[in-house]
């Protein structure tokens, strides 16, 4: 019976803290394909000397696919990437992650701001 008390006692101890960790990771996914994106972009800026609307961004979702999408808006000189995840299975508040090409990320606690 102590056994089990204390099996119980560390589960309740572990599940938390490993769907944090796994909440976390999924944020990481994200960050990745939008770094990556940027980075495509920063590329064809470096060619072209303008960010195109089209033709450019070769990342259209995070690498393991937690956020489906990969969304950009051009703005003249400008550019805003921006991933949603579609399941909501990431840190609450990191659900619509994005990055601007003046480097400024958020949203901020997600970066870790």
């Amino acid at each position: 019976m102590i056994a089990v008390a204390v099996i119980a006692i560390l589960a309740s101890i572990a599940v938390p803290s490993y769907r944090g960790y796994v909440e976390r990771a999924r944020v990481s996914d994200g960050q990745t394909g939008l770094m990556q994106a940027a980075s495509e972009m920063e590329r064809c800026y470096t060619v072209s000397n303008t960010y195109p609307a089209s033709g450019c961004l070769q990342t259209t979702e995070s690498p393991d696919g937690v956020y489906g999408t990969i969304e950009l808006t051009v703005n003249g000189s400008s550019y805003r990437l921006e991933a949603k995840s579609p399941t909501r299975n990431v840190r609450a508040g990191c659900e619509t992650l994005w990055v601007e090409s003046n480097g400024t990320r958020g949203p901020g606690a997600c970066w870790g701001q």
